[in-house]
């Protein structure tokens, strides 16, 4: 890999990790107060194109009009929308693969199988005493950032076959356990949520499988 390309893989790659990162932690917890302010003072760039910049002005502008009570209405809202509180007999947007693809909606199903097997064969593992099924948006989200750092950190360090195999790994992962669920759960968020925050948060589920279409297939010409 010549310099020139070795510096446009490794700049993709900060901008992508980032933005997993990112949208993980938005399904993994809701947001702190110390999150909402940060947010609040440095607006996401709502120039993005796409859902993205959609999500991201969404976003921005719910928190533009915050006051004492919107940590208590995403809280809620988050607890609505992926915990399902308050819905007793329909499926609202809960955040596991499975469940939008196994065919009784399922929890633990092979999905879960699945991801679990491309997290084990990066030497990746859940702690012991974890008890959120491997297949939760968080997990997956987190998983890619981490397989585009060390991508990042085998370009940087020369190693051409590493970096084929991630990419690899990436488009595999991607195709098997993101583009084949995420689009029916940004219809759920949007169907279930109250607050634009979270209706951003489903624009930007919808932007990140629309990006990350081109972006692997790109990846695999570049580093053939």
């Amino acid at each position: 890999m010549d310099e020139a390309l070795k510096q446009d893989v490794t700049a993709s790659c900060e901008a992508r990790e980032g933005f997993y990162r990112f949208l993980a932690s938005l399904f993994l917890y809701e947001p702190t107060d110390e999150q909402i302010q940060t947010m609040a003072q440095t607006p996401l760039p709502a120039d993005a194109e796409g859902e993205i910049g959609r999500g991201y002005g969404l976003i921005n502008e719910y928190l533009r009009h915050r006051d004492l009570g919107t940590r208590q209405e995403i809280a809620v809202d988050y607890a609505r929308t992926f915990l399902g509180a308050g819905h007793y007999e329909t499926i609202t947007a809960p955040p596991y693969e499975s469940v939008f693809t196994s065919e009784d909606h399922l929890l633990m199903q092979d999905a879960r199988d699945g991801a679990l097997a491309y997290y084990r064969a990066e030497g990746l593992d859940l702690p012991a005493d974890n008890t959120t099924p491997e297949d939760h948006i968080g997990f997956e989200l987190q998983f890619m950032a981490t397989m585009i750092e060390r991508m990042a950190a085998a370009a940087d360090a020369g190693d051409d076959a590493r970096v084929r195999e991630l990419v690899e790994r990436q488009r595999g992962f991607f195709t098997e356990h993101l583009a084949n669920w995420l689009p029916m759960f940004a219809r759920a968020i949007d169907a279930n949520c109250k607050t634009d925050f979270y209706h951003g948060v489903a624009c930007l589920t919808r932007g990140l499988v629309a990006e990350e279409r081109a972006t692997v297939d790109e990846l695999e010409e570049l580093t053939r």
